[in-house]
């Protein structure tokens, strides 16, 4: 089987996470069966389509790890081709120019409506006479074209997920537009449905697949494949991607396009990853954590799910921290740094590079997105530190100046070696030996001083990567003086 599919983003908008689904799976599909995976964009719509969505489109596919085959084609460039197809149907006479009005149809839809009838198109300017179509030349009126469509007609396909699917003609509101209006003897705008059946003929698309509210479209793109003599590809429609309450997932919903989940720290392995498993069951044995091309081993439409799927954002997160948890140190450093820039932290990414990775080290095991590491690594970054209320309370405890006192004589009479873990412990332990006190109380008091707060990450290490830059003395310092000075100002 030679399988040839395709996506076909409107650059209407950003890249949604809908298409990117869709994207996904058609790449998936493709990569199983050995085929090609072709990017097209749709942009006939000139009014709405703009240069920086297909930017956005294009970035998210590539990040995503999508990469195609051909294209990007723009249907924009192809017009000529769609307005000689449309001509080869009213040649045929399958098409014909409509001169309704804007108000004529209105009231064509008020008066179904009034008997109980679905609002439909009823073909009322198929078969004009010469006659009666000179007399609306003349009064001015720009035909639209419409294709026909027989009511007594039945489409019926095989789906890849849906199994047998069948419409009739006179549930498909009556002959189809499928160019603007324009000027006698010319044809306007094609629109959507005719050229991406035009498209998907010239660029031998062996399997459309796409999401399921595309499926009122499928029986309209068999009667023009019929119509223009062509091989009607299999189609796949798969299930949308719901919000919590079942519904369609939309703006309204918060966070939709692929650059959003970007720009909050999401990695592009977890978007992939987590955007398969929206609709589709992996094979028993196989781990919910995988990459495209492993899933891409296994892809079947037969696993694909009917119905909606439901957007979880905890599982979402929870396979984004596998992901961050696992990711080598060097990797992760690469992926935070952009974020630690744009937060205007101070550091050199290539002299301060080793010093960076020992940050990332510490802070890894408890990255959710990798946005987090601007709050959690700030401390690191600071060259003045603001003490909270309870670091604050902790180091106005009685002796506690003396404390900071001695952990500064001690680093200072190590001055001329480096300071390691196993130095760090020998000189809280000398404290804690010195002053007769709880190694907690200590603890509790060097993170107070070094990092401004009573919680955080690991400490020892968190010394290690402060003393690195000279932090630690510099904070302890200025622990010292708020103790003493509180000291003195009490008695």
């Amino acid at each position: 089987m030679s399988v040839r599919v395709r996506i076909a983003p409107s650059p209407t908008g950003n890249l949604h996470i809908g298409t990117a689904r869709t994207a996904v799976f058609n790449w998936l599909f493709a990569r199983h069966h050995g085929g090609q995976f072709i990017l097209r964009v749709e942009d006939t719509d000139l009014e709405r389509s703009r240069t920086e969505y297909t930017e956005n489109i294009v970035d998210g596919l590539t990040w995503l790890g999508l990469t195609w085959d051909e294209g990007p084609w723009f249907q924009s460039q192809r017009l000529d081709l769609y307005r000689q197809k449309i001509q080869q149907l009213l040649d045929q006479g399958l098409a014909y120019r409509c001169y309704c009005t804007e108000d004529e149809l209105e009231a064509m839809r008020t008066a179904q409506k009034a008997r109980g009838l679905a609002p439909r198109y009823d073909n009322r300017h198929r078969h004009l006479t010469p006659e009666q179509r000179a007399a609306f030349v003349t009064a001015g009126r720009k035909p639209v074209i419409r294709f026909q469509i027989q009511d007594h007609q039945e489409i019926t396909w095989e789906d890849l997920v849906r199994g047998t699917v069948t419409w009739k003609g006179r549930d498909l509101g009556g002959d189809m537009v499928i160019a603007r209006a324009a000027s006698e003897d010319e044809i306007g705008q094609p629109l959507y449905n005719f050229v991406v059946v035009v498209d998907d003929i010239e660029m031998a698309i062996s399997h459309v697949i796409r999401g399921e509210d595309h499926i009122g479209n499928t029986p309209k793109q068999i009667l023009l494949y019929a119509a223009l003599s062509a091989t009607v590809p299999q189609f796949a429609h798969t299930p949308l991607i719901l919000n919590p309450a079942g519904q369609k997932l939309s703006k309204r919903d918060g966070v939709t396009s692929i650059s959003e989940f970007r720009q909050l720290g999401y990695t592009q392995e977890a978007i992939a990853n987590y955007m398969t498993l929206l609709g589709w069951s992996p094979p028993e044995g196989m781990a919910e954590i995988f990459s495209l091309e492993a899933a891409a081993q296994q892809f079947s439409f037969e696993r694909v799910n009917k119905a909606g799927a439901k957007f979880d954002w905890d599982k979402l997160n929870w396979l984004n921290s596998q992901y961050l948890h696992r990711m080598p140190s060097p990797e992760l450093t690469d992926r935070l740094i952009p974020y630690w820039q744009a937060a205007e932290f101070v550091f050199d990414p290539v002299g301060d590079r080793p010093w960076l990775e020992t940050i990332t080290q510490l802070l890894g095991p408890s990255l959710v997105l990798l946005k987090d590491a601007v709050i959690q690594g700030e401390v690191f970054f600071k060259t003045t530190l603001m003490f909270n209320d309870d670091a604050t309370a902790q180091l106005q405890q009685q002796g506690m100046g003396e404390v900071l006192s001695e952990l500064i004589s001690l680093q200072d009479a190590h001055a001329n070696q480096p300071l390691t873990l196993d130095l760090a412990k020998e000189i809280l332990n000398q404290v804690v030996a010195s002053k007769k006190l709880k190694k907690g109380m200590v603890m509790r008091s060097l993170r107070a001083a070094l990092m401004g707060e009573m919680h955080g990450p690991d400490l020892l290490q968190s010394w290690l990567i402060l003393h690195h830059r000279g932090q630690d003395t510099t904070r302890l310092n200025a622990a010292l003086q708020l103790a003493t000075s509180t000291k003195t100002t009490t008695k």
